[in-house]
């Protein structure tokens, strides 16, 4: 019988897992869960459905409605997917400080793209918080002059629930439960909260740790040094609002040079192909060798594709 999915939509999810071979750790193995596969190359396919199905539920939007995400890139390719295939207009409103790859792709997905300009002083090739403010202000502006629905990942519960119930359940059945600790970079923190939270429901003695950039551990409750770093997608020095210190057993942060080399040392080293949110994942989970037993299986996620960040210097030798 023919495997044909219905539309698209239906390949998001049920992504591989892979065991990193060459990693330098020697007590811990690390297991990557490669979210790139999902249909627009990100762990945020997951969540752009569940926001969208979740809205039409309620009857919140209907075909030919405006729908408008403040998005680092990712949240927005999923959306704009899932708009085109279910006939909504979308908007993504995005920083100039993300890669341009990202705002081809959507616009290529057929969205409507707005980017904000950096504030002065801050660096190219980061969105530091100043930043997302600004982005913030720009969407909210634009919400309420198109009259649009802003699912808005930031808030929206769907975020973390979509991953306690898809992705931390695929979690624990791709590892038939055998996994000692969760790392998780922290954006809006729904993968974080909703992964531990089906860890933990599953087994209390997994233990899990939110990473953020070194110079702004702010979960952690250390001093920003700066909210200007690479690792796209998060570190803000903001707390989610629905963010479950209950589920954190320590924190664990990585500089902008832990995570592109082990987004570097993957490439060339395990054949995968991953962005900054990834390297710093991998990077983080690194450190638990020394603290964890041997043969311990420590699991973390790679966010996106190394595709999304050729005209960066990540990937620049």
């Amino acid at each position: 019988m023919y495997d044909v999915k219905a539309s698209i939509l239906s390949a998001i999810g049920n992504t591989p897992m892979v065991k990193l071979n060459r990693t330098s750790c020697k007590n811990i193995e690390i297991y990557v869960k490669l979210e790139y596969y999902n249909p627009s190359f990100s762990i945020k396919d997951r969540i752009a459905i569940g926001m969208i199905e979740d809205a039409e539920r309620k009857g919140i939007i209907k075909r030919g409605d405006y729908v408008i995400a403040k998005t680092s890139g990712n949240t927005g390719t999923g959306l704009a997917i899932a708009c085109a295939v279910k006939g909504y207009r979308f908007m993504a409103v995005m920083s100039a400080g993300n890669t341009v790859e990202k705002s081809q792709m959507l616009k290529a997905l057929g969205a409507e793209v707005v980017i904000v300009p950096q504030q002065p002083g801050e660096e190219p090739n980061t969105v530091s918080r100043k930043d997302n403010e600004a982005v913030e202000k720009k969407t909210e502006e634009l919400t309420e002059k198109l009259h649009a629905y802003r699912p808005n990942q930031y808030i929206n519960p769907v975020n973390y629930l979509v991953h306690e119930y898809t992705t931390g359940n695929e979690i624990i059945s791709q590892t038939d439960g055998n996994i000692d600790a969760f790392v998780a970079y922290v954006g809006t923190g729904g993968t974080f909260v909703g992964i531990s939270s089906a860890l933990k429901k599953f087994r209390s003695d997994i233990k899990c740790y939110p990473v953020e950039p070194e110079s702004a551990q702010f979960l952690a409750g250390k001093p920003v040094i700066t909210t200007r770093h690479k690792i796209q997608g998060g570190g803000h020095a903001i707390k989610p609002p629905y963010w479950d210190e209950s589920l954190v057993d320590g924190y664990l942060s990585v500089s902008d040079e832990e995570a592109m080399f082990a987004a570097r040392h993957m490439a060339a080293t395990e054949g995968i192909f991953t962005g900054y949110s990834g390297g710093a994942n991998v990077a983080a989970a690194m450190k638990l060798d020394d603290t964890m037993g041997r043969g311990s299986i420590v699991v973390t996620v790679l966010p996106d594709s190394g595709l999304k960040y050729l005209s960066s210097d990540l990937y620049k030798y």
